[in-house]
């Protein structure tokens, strides 16, 4: 495949490898030359290895020639999100405390990843304990915007989104709490999904009850990003709510017909957030691909209540001895949401998980009159590298670190999966995506929604 290169998809360089039109080793080095020319600016990739990474793409190649069964993403280079835990390799979860952690296991995401045949090299920047759409820490420092390195790449797979942007990987896994997917995706201009809970199993957990934080997939394209679904997705027994469909089923796709479909748009949910008035107009935008599309949305009062809730009390329940053991070794934004959850209440929790019932009936109830729902991914474009987080939208000011997230939050809340897909640029040329929503389980059908509107973009440039 002579035109072959870093840029090219994923699905391209690994179909190259398995036709043997390309080696994993020259793979390898086509990926290792471009982090060594954008890395050291951007700091997408971390614990970088290249010898140990040279040693993968030879035993690649070697079981490629030895005629062994090979995985779909055989030789691809991959950098895992430095919050999953990788056997042998250094991961630190953005802090300081564990700077020089190596797990002795894989998690089940890892796990999956590697035996579809992966090449890893290395790990993807994280904030501290993934929390914060923003990424940076004290152990590796701050993820640039590959569009423009004055800007924040987002979080909390920021690091994933920018390697995947800037071509130093050709596919990224991740995970979502209130955002951390779909906003890097948004702010580097890629694709990045939220999936339906249960689609990605996650183990081990301290809580496998917990259902607010989700793994997924990122890539250049909807192709791609069903791709590394296919690996990810399916059930495991040590999930018990892992839904039942196998992976495999979304390996491929073809895009769905925008004709007919029943859209819903919103820029703020009837104004339940503020949106920064540039990223508005390009969702407001989006209805000019559609030709059945209305300004319905469904009701979310509870949402951020219910978010804000649940998150205290997941970070206080795994991060709460820790920070009493080590009470400076947080960020201050941190250590305060952790702290937030000493004073839930059995009656707290109870009432967020009441709350988040009635959302997801509501949704329910909503999708049986709209196919998917149309909205913000991030209510701002990418922001100052410098600033923690956004502290005013249209001059309205953000009191915390996550109310310009509600976006994105409102949705995690709902159970259903959700897509970043890239759309538009402000007037200085950032990214700006659209996030599509869709009712719960309806993952393929997302994807396909997403591919159409992939293509409908490409057809307008």
């Amino acid at each position: 495949m002579r035109d072959l290169n870093v840029d090219s998809t994923a699905r391209d360089q690994a179909a190259a490898v398995r036709r043997r039109e390309i080696s994993a080793r020259e793979l390898l080095d086509l990926h290792l030359e471009r982090i060594a020319e954008r890395n050291p600016q951007l700091n997408a990739i971390v614990s970088l290895d290249e010898d140990r990474a040279r040693e993968g793409a030879a035993a690649a190649d070697q079981a490629l020639a030895t005629g062994a069964e090979i995985g779909p993403l055989h030789g691809l280079p991959f950098a895992f999100k430095d919050t999953h835990a990788v056997a042998g390799w250094r991961t630190t979860y953005g802090s300081p405390l564990f700077r020089d952690h190596v797990p002795d296991a894989d998690e089940l995401i890892v796990e999956r990843v590697r035996r579809a045949g992966v090449v890893p090299i290395g790990k993807s920047n994280v904030p501290e304990f993934a929390a914060g759409s923003h990424t940076f820490n004290t152990v590796f420092g701050t993820t640039l915007n590959p569009v423009d390195p004055a800007r924040s790449a987002g979080g909390s797979s920021g690091g994933a989104a920018c390697a995947l942007a800037s071509g130093m990987v050709p596919l990224a896994d991740g995970s979502d709490m209130g955002g951390s997917l779909r906003n890097p995706a948004s702010f580097c201009g890629v694709v990045g999904l939220r999936p339906s809970l249960g689609r990605v199993p996650e183990w081990p957990l301290y809580n496998q009850w917990e259902t607010t934080s989700v793994g997924g997939p990122m890539a250049r394209n909807v192709g791609d990003l069903a791709l590394l679904l296919s690996v990810l997705a399916g059930p495991d027994p040590r999930a018990p709510q892992a839904l039942r469909e196998p992976g495999s089923s979304f390996a491929s796709l073809v895009p769905l017909s925008l004709a007919g479909l029943r859209v819903a748009l919103s820029v703020d949910l009837g104004g339940a957030f503020e949106v920064d008035d540039e990223v508005a107009s390009v969702v407001a935008s989006a209805a000019s691909l559609f030709d059945r599309v209305s300004d319905a949305h469904p009701v979310l009062a509870e949402a951020d209540d219910t978010f804000r809730t649940l998150r205290a009390w997941h970070f206080q329940a795994k991060l709460g001895p820790l920070l009493a053991e080590h009470p400076d070794a947080f960020k201050p934004s941190l250590a305060d949401n952790i702290r937030a959850g000493e004073t839930l209440t059995g009656a707290d929790v109870a009432r967020a998980y009441h709350q988040r019932t009635m959302l997801a009936e509501r949704m329910r109830e909503f999708f049986e009159t709209h196919d998917v729902l149309v909205l913000p991914v991030s209510q701002v474009p990418p922001f100052p590298a410098d600033q923690e987080f956004p502290t005013a939208i249209n001059g309205r000011p953000m009191q915390t670190y996550l109310d310009w997230m509600r976006a994105a939050y409102f949705i995690t809340v709902t159970g259903c999966p959700a897509i970043s897909v890239p759309f538009g640029h402000t007037s200085d040329g950032l990214p700006v995506g659209i996030q599509i929503v869709a009712a719960h389980g309806r993952d393929r059908f997302l994807l396909e929604v997403a591919a159409a509107v992939e293509l409908a973009v490409q057809e307008r440039r």
